[in-house]
C-alpha cells in the first residue's frame, strides 16, 4: 500500500485574525469572512449572547486535529439560528446544517474546522465540496 501523499489543504497556526473563506468547488465564490478563533475561551463563547450576524461574517472554531466531538457545538446563550460547515483537515466540506438555538450539534464526520456564519452560507457551502482559507487583507 502506498503512503498517502500530503495534505491538499494546510493552515498554520499563526494565521491572522480574519480569513476569507472561498468555495474551490464552485470556482473561488466567497463564502464568508471569518474570525480565526482557535483558544479554548473563543470556542467556549462562539457567537453566544450576540442579538445578531451581519451575513457576510462569520466565525472558524479551529481544532489541532480531525474529530467529531471536539468540533461539536452547542447553541446555549444563541438568540437566533446560524448556518454552520464542517471542514476537515484537507478543506473538505463533511457536514453543514442549519442549528437552532439551545441544542447540541455533532457532525455527520470528523472535521477539524466548524464555520459558524448567517444561514445563508449554507447556500455557498455543501458537503463534499473543496474550501480554502486566505487572509484577509483587510482585517
Amino acid at each position: 500500500m502506498g503512503r498517502r501523499g500530503p495534505p491538499r489543504f494546510h493552515v498554520s497556526w499563526w494565521m491572522p485574525r480574519w480569513v476569507v473563506v472561498r468555495n474551490r468547488s464552485r470556482s473561488g465564490l466567497p463564502v464568508v469572512r471569518a474570525r480565526w478563533c482557535s483558544s479554548f475561551p473563543c470556542k467556549l463563547r462562539g457567537l453566544s449572547l450576540r442579538r445578531s450576524l451581519p451575513p457576510e461574517t462569520g466565525l472558524m472554531l479551529v481544532e489541532s486535529r480531525d474529530g467529531r466531538w471536539t468540533t461539536s457545538i452547542h447553541m446555549f446563550g444563541m438568540l437566533f439560528a446560524i448556518g454552520v460547515v464542517w471542514i476537515d483537515g484537507r478543506g473538505t466540506v463533511v457536514d453543514a446544517r442549519r442549528a437552532s438555538p439551545w441544542r447540541v450539534y455533532l457532525p455527520a464526520a470528523p472535521a477539524r474546522f466548524t464555520l459558524e456564519g448567517s444561514p445563508e452560507i449554507l447556500e455557498r457551502a455543501a458537503v463534499g465540496e473543496e474550501l480554502e482559507f486566505a487572509e484577509d487583507s483587510h482585517a
